[in-house]
């Protein structure tokens, strides 16, 4: 049932893309490469580097440093009870080998994998509302949405074991393909195959239409369950939701302000700024909940880790909405 969840939660986002956008880049390339530079060269950096100074040093004592998470065994290793991988050890709880590892070193893994997933879905919101330029928008939807394709599995892999933390390899390709490739392909040609067979404008007024209540019972099915199986954690340590938001909320501002004002560095217009500084600041929180649902477990330190990012990121992104609309003379002389 999760993994049904999962892909609703995907398919309906990957099927209002249009890849037609793509060709339509190369008329305005500089917010293109702004955002694909901030997205995938800055970005998943910050996040590890913010998220293990304050999980890893500054709320340790808080988190607890001898407090431990079990999550899953990396797809295709048997390993015997009590054998080390990374900074995990296999035990075996309710009869099932699990690897035990520090708490705060979970929350990480969230975090990180939050960190690597640029936005292709609520963004489009974010640009509409800031009344940014909606054709780049949808374009950086569209080029982020392949580039994740290919660059969210190493780069997670590599930060994960940066961190010390197991790197599933196999789960991790697997879970790329299942909820990137996989809703990728369906909602292209399913919106090939429908605005042939009934035209744009059903398409976009009905069936679109019809899609969007699906997400969001998905998404809300799919919170309810993570929270149900953290929610010992939580009512032991109330404040387990602050030391992971503080870190996420940082890092949100921050690629903000560097995507904006970058913007303002090169030149761009208000309407390309917007979005570009949007796009870097949001994360798609549905791969970072699917894929830490994955490779860690449902009731993993680092699922919970990606639910904290969708309770932040609405609040904070309406504020940075509101920003946006408040210094728009600060782009007007170009």
């Amino acid at each position: 049932p999760i993994a049904i969840c999962l892909f609703f939660m995907m398919y309906p986002i990957m099927v209002k893309i249009d890849f037609g956008e793509v060709l339509r880049a190369g008329k305005n390339i500089k917010p293109v490469i702004l955002t694909l530079f901030i997205n995938w060269a800055i970005k998943p950096f910050t996040m590890y580097a913010i998220s293990i100074f304050f999980l890893g040093t500054f709320f340790l004592a808080f988190i607890g440093p001898e407090a431990v998470d079990y999550v899953k065994m990396p797809l295709g290793l048997n390993l015997p009870v009590g054998a080390e991988h990374g900074v995990g050890r296999v035990v075996l709880v309710n009869g099932a080998k699990v690897l035990e590892v520090p708490l705060w070193r979970s929350y990480l893994a969230g975090c990180i994998l939050l960190g690597i997933a640029p936005c292709t879905a609520m963004v489009l919101v974010w640009g509409f509302l800031a009344r940014g330029n909606d054709g780049h928008t949808l374009i950086m939807v569209a080029i982020n949405s392949l580039t994740m394709l290919f660059l969210y599995g190493p780069l997670g892999g590599f930060l994960l074991g940066v961190g010390r933390l197991p790197v599933p390899w196999q789960a991790l390709v697997l879970s790329v393909g299942i909820y990137v490739a996989l809703p990728l392909a369906a909602g292209y040609l399913s919106r090939k195959s429908i605005i042939r067979a009934r035209g744009e404008a059903w398409f976009n007024e009905k069936f679109l239409h019809l899609l969007t209540p699906i997400t969001i019972v998905a998404l809300l099915i799919t919170l309810v369950l993570l929270f149900s199986f953290k929610g010992d954690v939580i009512i032991s340590n109330p404040l387990t939701i602050l030391w992971i938001a503080v870190p996420l909320f940082i890092q949100t501002n921050l690629i903000y302000w560097l995507g904006y004002g970058l913007s303002k560095l090169i030149h761009l217009r208000y309407e390309d700024a917007a979005p570009s500084a949007m796009i870097g600041a949001s994360n798609h929180f549905e791969v970072a909940i699917a894929t830490s649902a994955m490779l860690f477990g449902l009731s993993s330190g680092a699922a919970l880790a990606t639910v904290v990012g969708v309770l932040i990121e609405v609040p904070v992104m309406l504020m940075l909405v509101k920003i946006s609309l408040n210094t728009t003379r600060w782009f007007y002389p170009y």
